[in-house]
């Protein structure tokens, strides 16, 4: 007679497999997003501030990592709230200042709905920042939106060392300043390609002075030329490069330092 395939377990054995089951049941439901609170209910925000396209001609809004804490947190329905379908943060731009009337910092043409990493790191030591997302629309400049960025530290220069890009065709491409005066950003395009509405995963690491990014596990060494490792910062967000309006959706956003 055939055995049952349950045979081939104890009992002893089927409680522990049960008892695993429902562990990691429990885990799973734990890391769901919760779609009926703001975002800082479903993401750590304390060690970052938000950087918003409305506001005034050159000083557009902020929120401070405290206002975006918690159940009850900041959250704005136009531009940064969480979504009533899956929990996803919601990070929205309108289009530029000329198509929309957004607001951009003053040193910058284009509008954002951007976090930005509070303090700066040296890239000798180990710095990575890991998202998973999905753009919903990119913006209709021949890049795209920018969905993540290392700046350079305030205090030596107003441009970034990489911004990762995302445009309408779904194509990704990193473009690292050459200098730290700026004005001469050299592009790299994954083979990777991920259709608009799909989430995927970047990771960029700054760490031991080597600049790598990877998406959906095709991971690019990047040269940093003349930039000498300058102290910076992470951003993760909607950096809009166009005229038209663009949308991304984050489900994890985590910095390891």
């Amino acid at each position: 007679m055939a055995s049952s395939g349950w045979s081939l377990f104890k009992p002893a054995d089927l409680i522990r497999l049960t008892a695993c089951l429902l562990l990691t049941s429990y885990f799973w439901s734990v890391a769901a997003l919760d779609k009926s609170v703001a975002p800082g209910g479903n993401f750590d925000f304390s060690n970052w501030e938000l950087q918003l396209c409305t506001g005034s001609k050159g000083s557009p809004d902020t929120e401070s990592s405290s206002s975006l804490k918690g159940d009850g947190g900041y959250e704005d329905d136009k531009y940064f709230y969480t979504s009533s379908t899956d929990g996803a943060l919601v990070m929205k731009v309108p289009g530029s200042p000329s198509s929309s009337g957004c607001v951009t910092t003053t040193n910058s043409l284009h509008c954002r709905t951007e976090l930005r990493e509070l303090g700066s790191w040296d890239p000798q030591d180990t710095n990575k920042l890991t998202v998973s997302l999905a753009v919903i629309q990119a913006d209709d400049s021949e890049h795209g939106t920018v969905i993540g960025q290392i700046h350079i530290d305030d205090s030596v220069s107003t441009k970034p060392v990489i911004e990762l890009y995302y445009n309408s065709k779904g194509v990704i491409a990193a473009g690292v300043e050459q200098t730290r005066s700026g004005g001469d950003e050299k592009f790299t395009t994954f083979e990777t390609t991920v259709p608009l509405g799909t989430e995927f995963t970047y990771e960029i690491d700054y760490s031991g002075g080597t600049l790598k990014v990877t998406v959906n596990g095709e991971e690019m060494t990047l040269d940093t030329y003349d930039l000498d490792s300058p102290k910076s910062y992470f951003k993760a967000g909607n950096y809009n490069q166009g005229s038209s309006p663009s949308e991304v959706h984050f489900y994890s956003i985590s910095i390891e330092h």
